[in-house]
């Protein structure tokens, strides 16, 4: 059985909001970052940077949320069949990750970026109702999560982004997230 490792709030949760998404049972191990459990030998050993969340799924060892979602989409997933709607979905991925993440929670960049990420977002979700069309993809868990966090995390006015905030209480209300992210909030 797949295993998922993390710690109470921290980014495991949103492959355990993908996970949940995909049916695919797994096991959470629930490290105690206080205590430093993911500085251990042995958790070293599936994650050398000694951060979560990490996955061992047969004899692969995989960290970074990220790969970690192209992964159980590429192995699990029902949507991107080619490699183009592949990269679409890493594009959105990694977006999310290197972009979206930085730019709303870096407090010395958020006034400038803020306006430049979620006015194109808002357009896409006034126009259909998940990122790539109408059906809820990885690219949604991705940017999904960072977005939700937003509340959670942050307390800013995203009422220039009525699209964005319906967004996000359509992917809110979904049962996986309510397992997940939605349980931890």
């Amino acid at each position: 059985m797949l295993k998922l490792y993390g710690g109470t709030r921290s980014r495991a949760s949103i492959v355990q909001w993908y996970l949940e998404e995909l049916g695919v049972p797994y096991e959470f191990v629930k490290l105690d970052m206080q205590a430093g459990e993911h500085r251990q030998p042995d958790y070293l050993t599936i994650n050398p940077i000694g951060k979560v969340p990490a996955i061992i799924d047969g004899d692969l060892r995989l960290w970074e949320s990220g790969a970690i979602l192209l992964y159980l989409a590429d192995k699990y997933g029902k949507n991107a069949t080619s490699p183009e709607e592949r990269a679409i979905a890493a594009q959105w991925t990694l977006f999310a990750n290197a972009t979206l993440g930085p730019g709303i929670f870096g407090e010395a960049t958020r006034e400038k970026e803020m306006p430049r990420l979620l006015a194109p977002l808002n357009e896409i979700f006034a126009r259909q109702p998940f990122l790539l069309g109408d059906e809820f993809t990885v690219a949604d868990v991705a940017v999904g999560s960072i977005l939700t966090y937003i509340p959670i995390m942050l307390k800013l006015d995203l009422s220039a982004y009525p699209a964005v905030l319906e967004y996000m209480t359509r992917v809110s209300e979904r049962p996986a997230f309510q397992k997940s992210i939605g349980g931890r909030s």
